[in-house]
């Protein structure tokens, strides 16, 4: 490795989150998942996320290298559909036929978000759902088995509303 690495290891504790950011990185949703990770900067080192297997990121999670170095993660702008009802039942039940279908969802009591997928747009059309093709950042629920904190986000946020989650100057080209 070069003097333009940064290895991240550890998970910061809530109580320590406030320690000065060096880096910000803006990663999607499925990128939070991966516990082993290599990320090029545009501006700044290359990022190696050496976690715990099953570790998912949230929003405003903090890394810290064994060399101090902090890194702030920000959810990235992505595609996704956001499907909102006339009904709140039609809501519900249109999360449930997708958690049928094990669609990573993210829920809220006015939208539902998920990625892209004609055949999925189509059955929600046909519930008579609306749906729209956005770029926002997706916060899918972690699943049963996993813990979930909504962090930064609101339960009611308007999906037309635009955010500000990702800085847009520090995000990176991702590397599996």
């Amino acid at each position: 490795m070069t003097s333009e690495s940064l290895i991240l290891t550890e998970r910061l504790a809530a109580t320590e989150a406030q320690e000065t950011v060096d880096w910000v990185l803006a990663l999607t949703a499925e990128e939070r998942q991966r516990s082993h990770y290599r990320v090029e900067l545009e501006k700044g080192p290359v990022l190696f996320l050496r976690l715990p297997r099953g570790t998912v990121l949230q929003q405003g999670d903090r890394l810290r290298s064994p060399t101090g170095q902090i890194v702030r993660i920000a959810a990235k702008l992505e595609p996704v559909m956001t499907v909102t009802a006339n009904h709140i039942h039609d809501l519900l039940r249109a999360a449930y036929h997708l958690g049928n279908r094990h669609v990573s969802l993210e829920i809220t009591s006015t939208y539902l978000r998920l990625t892209p997928d004609p055949v999925l747009r189509q059955m929600l059309h046909q519930q008579g759902l609306q749906v729209r093709e956005e770029i926002q950042p997706f916060f899918p629920e972690a699943g049963a088995y996993h813990s979930h904190s909504h962090d930064d986000r609101s339960e009611t946020a308007d999906p037309d509303t635009p955010n500000t989650y990702a800085d847009s100057h520090s995000v990176g080209k991702a590397h599996s």
